[in-house]
């Protein structure tokens, strides 16, 4: 990726300065726009769609809410990810944000290294599904004879490959592809590894997550433990079991996007996963099975 394309929309000059001076980096380009109406002008005449959005909420002539109606709306911007800051921060106003469209929220006034950290999260997703879609139409073909499988594996890099490999035997290789990558990755780090939600939030926000990974996989305990996944295919769907070696946790909290977690930069993977990828998404024992069935009856279209 030469750079990531960003568009900050604020009615406020100086938080648009202050957003450009914080993504002040060769590997952004950051273009603004004034409102939510002259955003999605330059949307509509851009030769390419940017990569993510950090979007207000409050507005005139065309509010943050709004722009992301539309945008969610239009097939061609639909998956981009949008960053809404506001200082409106109600239990009820974040899940008005949610539904349309924002899994990523940011309170006014916020610190630079909170809003670093939510951007590179978002543009880790993006980037994971550039990837898939790239990925499983070179393997699918082999894939489709497929039946019964299982592999092992214990590294990030492996299961982010294996999450590739399973999503081409599915109808929507793309979307199988984020939401099997997120279960497949939630073994390694949070199973096997060990790091807890609020762990990875400070390690995520510190920009440190990848040497803390690389320490724990060194650690002769914690580095010998493997994850696994079988696959099955049967008349009317695909089912994955996806297993670790640790501890397990509370996946009930989990299922869902809830607004008390909306500032932090994850936690809301596996209700991602859950709404978008897979036809059900179950946990059993302590929470370090997961269960994922996906229809084959989507191939038909």
């Amino acid at each position: 990726m030469a750079q990531w394309r960003i568009l900050a929309v604020d009615d406020e000059p100086m938080n648009l300065e202050i957003i450009a001076d914080i993504l002040d980096d060769p590997a952004f380009a950051v273009t603004t726009s004034g409102n939510g109406e002259l955003a999605w002008q330059a949307m509509l005449a851009a030769d390419a769609a940017p990569h993510l959005l950090v979007l207000d909420r409050v507005m005139p002539v065309l509010g943050g809410i709004e722009l992301l109606k539309r945008i969610k709306g239009e097939p061609r911007f639909s998956g981009i990810p949008v960053i809404m800051q506001s200082a409106a921060g109600s239990a009820r106003e974040i899940a008005e944000g949610v539904a349309a469209g924002a899994w990523y929220y940011l309170p006014k006034p916020y610190a630079r290294d909170d809003l670093l950290a939510i951007v590179r999260a978002a543009l880790d997703e993006v980037a994971e599904r550039e990837l898939a879609s790239q990925a499983v139409r070179n393997r699918r073909s082999v894939l489709e004879l497929m039946e019964v499988a299982e592999f092992e594996f214990h590294t990030l890099g492996q299961a982010a490959d294996l999450a590739l490999t399973l999503a081409g035997l599915c109808p929507e290789p793309s979307s199988a592809a984020i939401g099997l990558s997120e279960l497949l990755v939630n073994a390694i780090e949070h199973g096997n590894l060990g790091i807890g939600y609020t762990e990875k939030t400070a390690l995520r926000r510190q920009d440190t997550w990848d040497r803390e990974i690389e320490a724990r996989l060194a650690d002769p305990v914690l580095g010998a433990r493997r994850a696994r996944v079988r696959f099955r295919r049967d008349a009317g769907q695909l089912t994955f079991v996806i297993s670790d070696q640790g501890e397990g946790f509370d996946w009930r909290a989990y299922l869902e996007f809830m607004p008390e977690r909306a500032f932090d930069p994850n936690g809301r993977g596996i209700a991602i996963a859950r709404q978008a990828s897979f036809a059900s998404l179950d946990y059993l024992d302590r929470g370090n099975v997961a269960v994922a069935t996906i229809r084959r009856a989507a191939a038909a279209h």
